[in-house]
């Protein structure tokens, strides 16, 4: 039997003690929703990486400035920020980047055939794309949201937006998205609501 993790408010008061092994359960609870959020905010894998590791590494270092909250948000906005950092640092030395899809992709069926995964794999690339022409703001939000299932305070917190501006924010970005599925019918298929 697993054993439960601790909540994270006893990890992060260890943490602040000095525990690395409390910190390095925190990493081990949130790595893949930061990994994600990093990826998916700048489109690379190996960027990626290296954002999630610095988000990891300044979180270790800020722990004791922690003033409480939620710790899952303080530490996705450590995240957005890290990968804005590298998104700024990529814009003084331009290269090509692709588009970032296929991981973590679960469509309907939980098990699909061949067919099926190539299919999901290109509409997940076809969505990837879509999601990087929208500004980081937003795309930021729609990520939280809609991608890690954050409510609007939490992605508040973890954009350090008001709740407004979030919802905002939000809103112009589903709407974007919602238009580009709208225009681009064949490739998405069954998957689009029907027009009321």
């Amino acid at each position: 039997m697993r054993e439960t993790p601790a909540p994270d408010e006893h990890l992060v008061s260890l943490s602040k003690d000095g525990s690395l092994e409390a910190f390095n359960t925190l990493v081990g609870v949130y790595e893949r929703q930061v990994y994600n959020l990093c990826l998916r905010l700048i489109g690379d894998r190996e960027s990626a990486e290296d954002a999630a590791q610095e988000t990891f590494l300044a979180a270790f270092r800020g722990i004791r400035g922690f003033r409480g909250g939620s710790f899952r948000s303080w530490l996705l906005r450590i995240a957005a920020n890290q990968a804005k950092d590298e998104l700024r640092r990529r814009q003084r030395r331009p290269q090509f980047v692709a588009a970032v899809a296929g991981e973590e992709v679960d469509m309907v069926d939980p098990a699909p055939g061949p067919e099926d995964q190539l299919a999901n794999r290109e509409l997940a690339e076809v969505l990837a794309g879509a999601l990087h022409h929208l500004p980081f703001e937003q795309r930021q939000l729609v990520l939280l949201v809609d991608y890690l299932g954050l409510d609007y305070e939490e992605a508040a917190a973890a954009s350090g937006s008001s709740l407004g501006t979030v919802k905002s924010r939000l809103h112009r970005g589903r709407d974007t998205l919602r238009r580009f599925v709208m225009a681009h019918p064949e490739l998405f298929g069954d998957l689009r609501r029907p027009d009321r």
